[in-house]
């Protein structure tokens, strides 16, 4: 049974912050694709992206905060969506889907609340693990500057420390794109590795 308390970050969403056509655009999803989005909290990015991917694809919304997941199923309820599956899960412990079944994985101003709490490696071994060979992972951050919303900068993270911090689980980043005043959008394609790494290589410390 996963832990009742709230995780950090839970319920501050980002969506409607960003710039969302160039996320769209720069994200390239087909419409019957396998989508997972951890951390999903309530789940403005899963409703956007399931209407995105239509009936034939399929979206898989993963938290450990099980308030934030009543409130999505309340949503895609309303909605009359029928591609979005809530998993109550807690990342730092695994990912209850099948190897190779993900096409894209989602990380929305996720990971600096890993790395805050720990170092990401299960999360992202697992997160690897769940993806196909060249699925993709999209990492959506916080710029590392003084201004605007979001956590101090010592936990925000630039764009080389979240490159360092993937690499080590096989992924290579493939762009980088500008998607608002205060946030980023990395993706980073996967490849399957012959066994697990040894290591989250250059995560920085957490302070």
């Amino acid at each position: 049974m996963i832990e009742a308390r709230k995780p950090p970050g839970a319920g501050h969403g980002t969506f409607g912050l960003i710039d969302r056509h160039r996320f769209f655009e720069e994200l390239r999803i087909e419409e019957s694709a396998v989508l997972l989005d951890v951390g999903s909290g309530k789940g403005d990015y899963t409703i956007a992206l399931a209407r995105a991917i239509g009936s034939a694809g399929c979206i898989y919304a993963l938290d450990a905060w099980e308030e934030g997941l009543a409130q999505l199923t309340e949503r895609v309820s309303r909605l009359g969506l029928e591609n979005v599956r809530t998993v109550a899960a807690d990342v730092n412990k695994g990912i209850p889907l099948l190897d190779g079944s993900v096409d894209i994985c989602l990380m929305a101003t996720v990971l600096h609340d890993l790395l805050r709490e720990g170092t990401g490696e299960v999360a992202l071994s697992e997160t690897a693990r769940v993806l196909k060979s060249g699925g993709r992972l999209a990492i959506v951050e916080f710029k590392k500057i003084e201004d605007g919303p979001g956590p101090p900068i010592g936990i925000r993270l630039s764009e080389k420390e979240v490159e360092g911090v993937v690499a080590p689980f096989g992924f290579k980043t493939e762009r980088l794109s500008d998607v608002g005043p205060y946030h980023y959008l990395l993706i980073a394609s996967h490849q399957k590795q012959p066994g697990p790494p040894s290591g989250v290589g250059d995560a920085p410390k957490r302070g």
